[in-house]
Formats: structure tokens, C-alpha cells, sequence
């Protein structure tokens, strides 16, 4: 049965392949790694929880350091006047620095704090 199967395929002169003009050599040589559904989880330089998700994640060859997401979101937790607050922020896009556990969000950017506090702004850097 198996031979009769591979004498199948090399007798129909039908041959997958993918031409190299039809790959994105672009993608190849930016894209170090890409994730869907990505999650990063940590302590700030407090000991507070921060928890990130993203639709997407992707790193570059030239920059190792960040990861560049797609419609991030989370929970960030600190601590002010001995309270523990808990911020829920989302954006558009984003860039989180592996080094320097620093959040950058671009494009409706939005925290609603466990304070009732909003934020609604265009731009937003966290420091982790």
C-alpha cells in the first residue's frame, strides 16, 4: 500500500514547491521569532505583579531587547500611600524593553485604575 502511494505521487508529475521569489525575504531577515496571543508575566522593581497580553509579539534582529506588540493590555499593580492600586491599561500598540522592563504604548491608550481614576492619552511610557 505504501509503495503504491509513492509511485502515485512520482507518477502524476505534480511537484509542490515554493518559488523564492514568493518569499518575503523582508520578513526573513526583520523578524527574529513571532507569537500570537503573547503574555508576559513579572515583579516591577517593587516586588508589585505586572501581567501584559498582546495579540501579537515580535522580535527584530537589530533590536533584541523589545518586543514590539500588538494591541497590548494588562494589570499593573503598585503601591501609593500604603494602597494597593491596580491598573488596567490597553493601547493600540506597544514596545516592552526586555532590558529596561519599560512598557511603551502608542495609540488609544487607555488605564482605568481600582481608584476610579481614567487616562485617555495618545502616548504613555510605564517603567516597570
Amino acid at each position: 500500500m505504501v509503495a503504491v502511494l509513492v509511485a502515485a505521487s512520482l507518477l502524476t508529475k505534480q511537484i509542490l514547491w515554493t518559488p523564492i521569489s514568493a518569499i518575503n525575504m523582508h520578513d526573513v531577515v526583520t523578524n527574529q521569532f513571532k507569537m500570537t496571543n503573547a503574555s508576559f508575566v513579572g515583579t516591577d522593581k517593587d516586588g508589585n505583579p505586572f501581567k501584559i497580553y498582546a495579540k501579537s509579539g515580535r522580535k527584530e534582529y537589530n533590536k533584541p531587547d523589545i518586543i514590539f506588540l500588538e494591541k497590548p493590555s494588562g494589570n499593573i499593580v503598585r503601591v501609593t500611600d500604603n494602597k494597593k492600586i491596580t491598573d488596567k491599561i490597553s493601547a493600540s500598540s506597544g514596545q516592552f524593553n526586555l532590558k529596561t522592563k519599560e512598557l511603551s504604548l502608542t495609540g488609544h491608550v487607555r488605564v482605568d485604575s481600582s481608584t476610579g481614576d481614567k487616562i485617555l492619552t495618545d502616548e504613555m511610557v510605564v517603567q516597570l
